[in-house]
């Protein structure tokens, strides 16, 4: 991201840092919590329409034919 767009001021106080990083860390739980049953259906769909290489079961990311 360019500099000149970012949303972040250049420095902030440690405090700051800090309150920023665990308000950000817990609205991830809280949205994890509550939204988990759909967010697991999602990654699951996801799972099934991605391609397996017979010969590498393994590879989550076989090459393109």
């Amino acid at each position: 991201m360019n500099d000149e767009m970012s949303p972040f001021p250049e420095s902030i106080s440690d405090e700051t840092a800090f309150a920023l990083n665990e308000t950000l860390h817990w609205l991830a739980l809280v949205c994890d919590e509550k939204y988990f049953a759909q967010i697991r259906r999602h990654m699951a769909t996801l799972d099934e329409a991605r391609p397996v290489d017979p010969e590498q079961p393994w590879n989550t990311n076989p090459p393109d034919e």
